[in-house]
């Protein structure tokens, strides 16, 4: 989508940098307006966060409104919590995957086979799009500890560079 985004937004590089803002937070359009889940998001309030114009965000939803892909793919996003900030708070915990290459097949289904035979639920898997993330990881956040005698095995599991344990 980064690729569709720049070629979409050539020569209008403020639109582009409200378009990625609303894109990477899940911010939908419906009916000319920005929405995180229901609830509405001014003009202004989008402009500051990506530091441009309030009327640069109101030309912005113009020209995603009038390409009927960008409508599409602008009215389906959603907002999602990430569980990894409130996860020491809960008493849950936090492996952070490092991969040696983010498009190799099959990290997070290795990962979700060691954790589970370790006998412990995966509250939550967040895997960075490669295409949008410039250092992408995969975040697995557990309702428990992973015992150390399945770290090793984790490290082995397909396209693992390296695991950071929060």
């Amino acid at each position: 989508m980064k690729r569709r985004l720049s070629e979409y937004f050539t020569g209008y590089p403020s639109q582009e940098k409200v378009a990625r803002l609303m894109f990477r937070y899940g911010m939908r359009i419906c009916d000319g307006r920005v929405y995180s889940g229901t609830v509405e998001v001014s003009d202004s309030a989008l402009g500051r966060a990506a530091k441009v114009d309030r009327r640069i965000v109101r030309s912005t939803l113009s020209r995603i409104e009038d390409n009927p892909e960008m409508r599409e793919f602008f009215s389906r996003l959603e907002p999602i919590p990430l569980l990894a900030s409130v996860a020491p708070i809960m008493g849950w915990n936090v492996l952070e995957i490092i991969p040696t290459n983010a498009n190799t097949p099959g990290i997070l289904a290795d990962v979700s086979t060691v954790i589970s035979e370790a006998g412990l639920s995966i509250r939550q898997a967040v895997v960075d799009d490669p295409e949008l993330s410039e250092e992408p990881r995969l975040l697995v956040v557990t309702e428990g500890p992973v015992p150390p005698e399945y770290i090793p095995s984790l490290k082995r599991c397909r396209g693992v560079k390296s695991i950071i344990i929060h």
